[in-house]
């Protein structure tokens, strides 16, 4: 097994913290420094020296312009997330989150999951649009992160990507992890973990498609990583290998990607909820652009 994988087995750390350790020079296997990417081997001795604790991120109550409440109760609101916002602080982050949006506006999450992440139950990317729910009870917060963990929850995206796939309806079952080179990006690995997109197309353009895309797991970057290892990144995608003739001419300076929908079954009696969100103004121009071009 890799040195990251296995210090994350046995310590309980992530794996990103794990392979942070290895590239501090902090793991030695018979005494010797190894890489996160090394392979530990049966009857070595595995020496590790974990880091000081990080400090909890400060949790700023700044006020998100463009984010809107589309429900909330009790137990929980929904969020319709704009472009730049992260899901909650983070070490490096000093943009605006969607849990410092919620303390602005005056709403109390659930104060279970880390400091910085208390309530929330799953997660869109800085660059990722749409909608997004987060819990404002202790037992909402249960709820919701077991039927994550469990999938029943529904997530269903929309994402326009180069080209056109074939086959036009298909599923995407290849395992993700950290890039084995660029630590910054997620790749097909075959040691990753266990990844499976459903896709569907929507409406195919000259240049690109646009595609319904239902999660089954949910992998960091698993859309973004999936369509580009088929050969059709997402649109603006620049960091999985997308255009950037294409992106310049559709006016994108993010990935076309967008939460369309969240069904899931409401904590408090069980009853089916769904949510949707509409396109925000930069898809919905390229949108046009191609419908002009077509």
């Amino acid at each position: 097994m890799r040195v990251d994988a296995g210090l994350s087995k046995l310590l309980g750390l992530s794996r990103t913290v794990a392979a942070a350790i290895a590239e501090a020079g902090d793991v030695l296997v018979d005494g010797r420094p190894a890489g996160k990417s090394d392979r530990l081997l049966a009857g070595t001795w595995l020496e590790v020296t974990l880091p000081e604790p990080e400090r909890p991120v400060e949790i700023k109550a700044i006020k998100v312009d463009g984010m809107e409440i589309v429900y909330q109760d009790d137990d929980v609101v929904v969020v319709d997330k704009p472009v730049g916002v992260a899901a909650h602080p983070s070490p490096g982050w000093s943009g605006t989150t969607v849990i410092g949006g919620l303390a602005a506006a005056g709403i109390r999450v659930s104060t279970s999951g880390a400091a910085e992440r208390q309530g929330v139950v799953h997660r869109l990317d800085v660059g990722t649009t749409g909608v997004m729910v987060v819990a404002k009870s202790e037992h909402a917060y249960t709820v919701l992160k077991r039927a994550f963990k469990e999938r029943t929850v529904e997530k269903r995206y929309h994402a326009l990507v180069q080209g056109h796939p074939d086959p036009s309806v298909g599923t995407i079952d290849a395992p993700i992890d950290r890039h084995p080179r660029h630590d910054y990006r997620w790749a097909v690995v075959a040691d990753g973990k266990p990844s499976i997109t459903h896709y569907e197309t929507i409406e195919a353009f000259r240049a690109a498609s646009l595609m319904d895309v239902k999660l089954e797991t949910g992998r960091t970057h698993q859309i973004r990583v999936h369509f580009s290892a088929l050969r059709h990144p997402c649109v603006g995608d620049l960091t999985y290998g997308s255009d950037p003739v294409l992106a310049k001419r559709l006016g994108l300076s993010r990935q076309w990607l967008h939460a369309r929908s969240l069904g899931f079954h409401h904590p408090a009696d069980g009853s089916w909820v769904e949510f949707t969100s509409e396109y925000p103004p930069d898809l919905a121009g390229a949108l046009a652009v191609l419908e002009a071009d077509y």
